[in-house]
């Protein structure tokens, strides 16, 4: 939502907002654009506006939304303000479990260094001087495609608003139980969206959405030798990744300083996807070299005795990508504070969690974000249930429900080459940065 507030702003809109609450980094940004907000809901400084952007997480008592009905003002879902104002004639859409962001991000990186000034959207916020969301005059956009529900009133997926013409599918593993019941349903959400695909389109597809959709994609890519695109030859460290891209018996090299060898699979698909709509390779291995990444995805937040990542991995098959890869690369012990998104606390996900955090030294539970609950649907997992599914195959796990009991206990146990990593979607309260500050000496890098 803030993305798109600057992205108005920029267009010469007025733009006003609420939320529960705002917080570093997007409160600054907003306040740099002159973006006026306030904290809670306050329907008298609504005003008339033309335009209310409603988030999907808005409860039917919400007193601005009471208003918005009352007064009957001009509302919209933000999926369906994308469509309105984003969605170009070419139309390039990332979806997927995961990678879908960095994706999105790292296309708008290729195309807008290669000239083709795209209007764009992908959640988070890339390392690389460009806001997430920009409205421009070309024929181009790219779109990050959430799978998540559109708004309290449509529980479709957002990207089925998005109307693809060349559309990046990175992968496809069960998440969102609050809103798919079933993998099947997860599945049929993404089946539904490659059928939207015109006939001139184009979908490059990973090899493991292949395998689940059962299907054959215009244009495959991953570590197998049967795909269009192939990545091999990885050699990952602490200052990011090479590999190599194999296309049609030609080899292209390419190097990123972002960490993870998940990130040569996403990296793979942007290539192939540009390749394909006509940039030249050069150009792209450039651009992917320039591009610095996400932030919380995998930043590296404190290098010096110990080292501190933030990462969004908010569901067990996310939170073992990350921790495998740092596995790779640190040989000291790895402490990973772990706090699962709504989906990831229903109990259907259970068997998601088994093996997740094999490649951590010990895992840490912290005290649970609220969430709303629904009284006809099974309780959530709580923290001691959750503590109890990972331990079923790694064992050391504990629950600590007091942030600065949490923060004592990282600071008595890390010793100098040990990792933190703390994976989930939200902002864990202020315990990053309270332990980079304390673990900072004046010669350390931190971002």
């Amino acid at each position: 939502m803030s993305a798109l507030a600057l992205a108005f702003k920029k267009q010469g809109c007025k733009i006003t907002g609420s939320d529960v609450g705002f917080y570093p980094p997007i409160s600054t940004y907003l306040k740099e654009a002159g973006v006026d907000f306030y904290s809670g809901w306050h329907p008298e400084k609504m005003g008339t506006p033309d335009l209310v952007v409603v988030g999907n997480v808005a409860s039917s008592t919400n007193p601005e939304w009471l208003y918005i009905r009352e007064k009957k003002l001009n509302y919209k879902s933000y999926p369906e303000v994308i469509a309105e104002y984003f969605v170009k004639k070419n139309s390039i859409v990332c979806a997927g479990t995961y990678g879908k962001s960095t994706s999105a991000a790292i296309l708008t990186w290729i195309l807008k260094k290669a000239g083709f000034d795209p209007s764009y959207m992908f959640g988070g916020l890339a390392l690389n001087d460009i806001p997430a969301a920009e409205i421009t005059s070309s024929d181009w956009s790219v779109l990050e495609g959430d799978e998540y529900k559109s708004s309290r009133w449509d529980r479709g997926p957002k990207f089925s608003y998005y109307s693809p013409t060349h559309l990046l599918l990175t992968s496809i593993v069960w998440d969102h139980a609050d809103i798919y019941p079933t993998e099947k349903d997860y599945i049929e959400a993404f089946k539904k969206l490659t059928t939207t695909i015109p006939k001139n389109g184009l979908l490059v597809i990973s090899e493991q959405a292949v395998t689940v959709l059962a299907q054959a994609g215009i244009y495959t890519y991953g570590r197998k030798d049967t795909n269009d695109y192939v990545y091999t030859n990885i050699v990952q460290s602490k200052n990011g990744l090479a590999f190599d891209i194999i296309h049609q018996e030609k080899t292209y090299p390419v190097t990123s300083s972002t960490l993870g060898e998940y990130m040569a699979d996403n990296i793979t698909g942007c290539f192939a996807l540009a390749h394909q709509i006509g940039i030249d390779p050069e150009k792209i291995i450039q651009a992917l070299d320039e591009f610095k990444g996400m932030k919380r995805r995998l930043e590296k937040r404190l290098e010096a005795a110990i080292t501190i990542f933030d990462d969004i991995a908010h569901s067990p098959v996310k939170a073992k990508a990350v921790l495998e890869t740092l596995r790779k690369i640190y040989a000291g012990k790895i402490y990973a504070v772990f706090e699962p998104n709504t989906g990831n606390r229903r109990p259907e996900m259970a068997r998601s969690y088994t093996h997740a955090f094999d490649s951590a030294g010990e895992v840490i539970i912290p005290r649970l974000t609220k969430i709303k609950l629904d009284r006809s649907e099974p309780a959530p997992l709580t923290e001691i249930e959750l503590c109890e599914l990972i331990q079923a195959t790694q064992p050391q796990v504990r629950y600590l429900d007091d942030d600065k009991k949490l923060l004592d206990y990282l600071q008595q146990k890390i010793q100098p080459g040990d990792v933190v990593v703390f994976l989930g979607s939200h902002g864990f309260r202020g315990m990053i940065d309270a332990l980079v500050d304390y673990y900072l000496p004046s010669s350390a890098t931190s971002t």
